[in-house]
């Protein structure tokens, strides 16, 4: 096959290496170089500072990181316990009745999440359940969009588990609860580790849905970040973009190392 020859990897990881330099990191360093500009008047940036981190940590800003990590790590593990807790719920119904469920937790994929916002916003504006303008309301809509993806990575696994683990520890005695606790869940483990970090990620850098629901008193980090960049704070915005990934970064690599000791268990 033409792709198997040495020529054509060759050929094909050069491809990926233009399309990524390109694309992801070309990106990446810009913002980098502009969270240390004094100013930018030329091909690079000049008198490199390190006053916008500061900026960033400080004040309204790192406020709005530490509501990111709040909302994140809420949202995040309330779409994995309810996306795992619906997946295995699933798993047990008739094949019209699941393929029904899919489609309902799938809904909020098909739609923009400014939609999903929207939506919100007029659902929840009105008593009895008055969420508008309150930090709920925010984890809310986190939760709507997350919950999707939590939902099929634990489904899929679900589906690859065998089912006679479970039956065995029952027919040994083992109550249902127990089953749940001892032998499905374990089992799940890695995949809910997956979807966390997923979530989590994905919750960091929601903007969408956050810019149409979100109270004064509870603005993420990517709210700020556009509202910086609509006043044209440009480097201080890009200062707090990188404060913003290194923090989903460990975030992520946290969850990934416990979705290692999760495997290995």
């Amino acid at each position: 096959m033409l792709l198997w020859t040495r020529r054509s990897k060759i050929i094909l990881w050069a491809v990926f290496a233009v399309l990524f330099a390109g694309v992801v990191l070309a990106p990446l360093v810009m913002i980098v170089l502009a969270s240390v500009a004094g100013k930018w008047t030329g091909l690079l940036p000049s008198a490199l500072t390190g006053s916008h981190f500061a900026d960033a940590l400080s004040g309204e800003t790192f406020a709005s990181l530490f509501v990111s990590l709040q909302t994140g790590v809420i949202s995040s593990a309330v779409s994995v316990l309810l996306g795992t807790w619906a997946a295995l719920a699933a798993a047990s119904l008739p094949g019209k009745v699941r393929r029904m469920v899919d489609t309902v937790f799938h809904l909020p994929i098909a739609v923009p999440s400014v939609v999903v916002g929207l939506a919100l916003l007029i659902a929840f504006s009105q008593p009895p359940l008055l969420l508008n303008g309150t930090r709920w309301i925010v984890l809310l809509g986190h939760l709507m969009i997350l919950l999707p993806f939590s939902y099929s990575t634990v489904s899929a696994a679900v589906s690859r588990t065998d089912p006679q683990l479970a039956q065995a520890a029952a027919s040994l005695g083992a109550s249902p609860a127990r089953v749940l606790l001892r032998v499905r869940i374990p089992v799940l483990l890695p995949a809910m580790s997956a979807s966390a970090s997923l979530a989590l990620a994905m919750s960091m850098g929601e903007l969408g849905a956050t810019t149409m629901l979100y109270p004064p008193d509870w603005r993420t980090l990517p709210a700020s970040i556009f509202a910086l960049t609509d006043r044209g704070q440009v480097f201080l915005a890009s200062a707090s973009t990188v404060l913003l990934l290194v923090t989903t970064l460990l975030g992520v690599v946290v969850l990934g190392l416990a979705r290692g000791r999760a495997a290995e268990r």
